[in-house]
């Protein structure tokens, strides 16, 4: 008989899965679905507004004391003003990357955008090395030159595939542009994050409530630099409907839901939930969006899912070197 601990592990797969792969499906739906077109600067000011208020009820349920809940905001965000506003810095990274993701899903099929997304892996990595002085192991760097090649394969055949229409092929690049944008500076903004994190012993759902009112500041800023006459002039909630209104809170619960089921998970289910719901997603774009899948694209995808495994995975006794952003040579034989 399944464990709990199993059960939830297992939970945890299939929770990470559906959310990784509705994320894009439903923000590609939304996008591109007949009817008014809702301003995706509102939807933004709505995410990050949802994320705060669902922080603050995680924060909540770590004492289920209210006095406990006020103390700890006051002290550790309105008082300590200073600490607070260092989580301003990913907080206007993250908000540009949103944007940039609604740009980017909006030119690009769910599939295509699914997989280049995963260049945040690449991103991610070299700002881990710059920034946190983070050893890689050999096959972590194999396993980037995978995904790099994945992607190209991917991409080239896209632009390729769009050339012979000209408004189809300048959208192509630019949804390219946009989502690598957006990988850089969700590489950026993560790690970034993670350091100020490992800098102090705040807890991550402050963090999250002093993410989400820096957020819903920039967010609002973009939306009235962006957007302001059209809000004006139909209305800030234009455009919304349910399937809008689901797509706002999977898009602000994502990365909570992530930080709250990982605990019963560890980095190579993760990985392996990343995999499962780019193939889910490139499926179901067949169905839901006739999106064409040749052999490239198989490969492409591949290729992708295959540099996802080998990142994540983590030997069990650590027999293979590490490379370092400070190392020449490779040091064999090294543990951790």
């Amino acid at each position: 008989m399944m464990s709990e601990r199993e059960y939830l592990k297992w939970c945890s797969l299939i929770i990470l899965v559906v959310q990784n792969a509705s994320t894009i499906l439903l923000l590609r739906y939304v996008r591109t679905a007949p009817g008014d077109l809702f301003f995706s600067t509102t939807a933004i000011v709505c995410q990050e507004i949802f994320k705060m208020i669902a922080s603050v009820m995680l924060l909540y349920f770590e004492t289920f004391s209210f006095n406990e809940l006020k103390n700890t905001i006051y002290q550790q965000i309105i008082n300590n003003r200073m600490d607070s506003i260092k989580t301003g810095i990913p907080a206007f990274l993250f908000t540009i990357q949103t944007n940039l993701v609604y740009l980017a899903i909006s030119n690009l099929d769910a599939a295509v955008f699914q997989v280049t997304f995963q260049i945040k892996i690449l991103t991610t990595a070299v700002f881990m090395v710059l920034l946190l002085n983070k050893n890689l192991r050999i096959l972590q760097w194999i396993a980037l030159l995978l995904l790099c090649s994945g992607i190209s394969i991917i991409q080239i055949q896209n632009v390729k595939s769009s050339a012979n229409e000209d408004n189809t092929h300048t959208n192509a690049i630019f949804g390219l542009f946009c989502v690598i944008m957006a990988c850089v500076l969700s590489g950026l903004a993560g790690v970034y994050f993670e350091k100020i994190l490992k800098n102090s012993k705040v807890s991550i759902w402050v963090r999250n409530i002093q993410l989400g009112l820096f957020g819903t500041l920039f967010a609002s800023m973009t939306a009235y630099l962006s957007d302001f006459d059209k809000i004006q002039d139909k209305g800030f909630f234009f455009g919304y409907t349910a399937w809008v209104w689901l797509n706002i809170f999977i898009q602000s619960s994502g990365g909570l839901l992530v930080a709250v089921v990982i605990k019963y998970a560890d980095n190579i289910l993760k990985g392996y939930a990343t995999s499962i719901s780019i193939i889910v997603s490139c499926v179901a774009s067949v169905y839901l969006f006739n999106t064409a899948i040749n052999f490239v694209f198989v490969i492409g995808t591949f290729l992708v899912v295959a540099s996802v495994v080998m990142y994540s995975y983590t030997p069990p006794s650590s027999s293979l070197p590490l490379i370092n952003s400070k190392q020449s040579v490779a040091q064999n034989n090294e543990t951790k």
